[in-house]
């Protein structure tokens, strides 16, 4: 793979962002954006558990999809307070992803103002909380719905690696599926990553950015941009969505959620064996 690094500015206005990276579809990290939010201070452990502690959440762990998985699906359930708990006490390979803590907490929404100048379209029904033990990991993915993204970290530090849309056959994405069959883990780590460049070589021929977000650090992925997360430290970080303002953009996120889904999960029904196995045959002819 060939990684470059991402460009960081402490202030960007709207206008530099949209003619610089939102027009070119490229990524770049706002250090300064959260940092008149409330959330930036207020935002911890004790807050998030007076808040949603007693609220039940899906966690999930590290281990990648199989062919009986379906998407978002959790691997246990426990209180948001229980998982703190966990979480605070030291590494817990544990995250929780696409909790919309502002459904149980509404008054939380006050603690962050939405960037309309940034971005049109923000779908604001559903600021997403992600929530990381050290070690956590999200495998190598892109959003379903093809939505932008403003992704602020707000405790902890996490290692990112992100790839375009356009280099998905390079990162062996899953047909009919989000996913790459490729496991990114400790990716940076040549004693300890799992990235195996003999099953699947295209990988060297990936070009993506390496970068680590802090506390405060706002990451803008275009719509379709492929990303790897690994918790470096416990923490939580919120997604505001966009829509694409194309119309081909939206209808491709809408098939995605609403065509692409259903047959895939259909199929891992009905023939989960024979659908992953026709998966795996597929990538790897096109691969030779």
């Amino acid at each position: 793979m060939v990684l470059k690094s991402i460009d960081v500015w402490k202030e960007l206005s709207p206008a530099e962002f949209r003619s610089a990276y939102y027009e070119k579809g490229i990524p770049v990290v706002i250090k300064n954006l959260s940092h008149t939010w409330p959330a930036y201070q207020k935002w911890d452990w004790d807050y998030f558990k007076d808040a949603v502690g007693k609220v039940q959440v899906g966690v999930y762990n590290n281990t990648k999809s199989d062919a009986r998985t379906p998407v978002n699906k959790a691997d246990d359930t426990m209180l948001f307070g229980e998982y703190i708990d966990q979480v605070r006490k030291g590494p817990v390979e544990l995250r929780i992803f696409l909790f919309n803590l502002f459904t149980h907490a509404p008054q939380l929404a006050q603690d962050f103002t939405w960037p309309d100048a940034y971005l049109k379209s923000f779908v604001k029904r559903f600021p997403m909380l992600f929530v990381g033990g050290q070690g956590s990991v999200t495998h190598m993915h892109f959003d379903i719905d093809m939505s932008h993204i403003l992704h602020t970290q707000f405790f902890g530090r996490k290692r990112v690696l992100l790839f375009p849309f356009d280099q998905q056959h390079l990162l062996y994405r899953k047909p009919w599926e989000v996913l790459s069959f490729a496991n990114f883990e400790k990716y940076y780590d040549p004693l300890n990553s799992k990235l195996d460049l003999e099953t699947y070589p295209l990988l060297k021929q990936a070009i993506g950015y390496d970068l680590v977000l802090e506390h405060g650090d706002t990451l803008f992925m275009p719509a379709g941009y492929w990303h790897h997360m690994e918790y470096l430290d416990s923490g939580f970080a919120m997604s505001l969505r966009a829509l694409q303002e194309s119309w081909t953009g939206k209808i491709h996120g809408a098939w995605n959620l609403f065509g692409m889904r259903t047959i895939d999960t259909m199929m891992k029904k009905t023939a989960p064996n024979w659908w992953y196995d026709y998966k795996k045959k597929k990538i790897t002819s096109f691969s030779r």
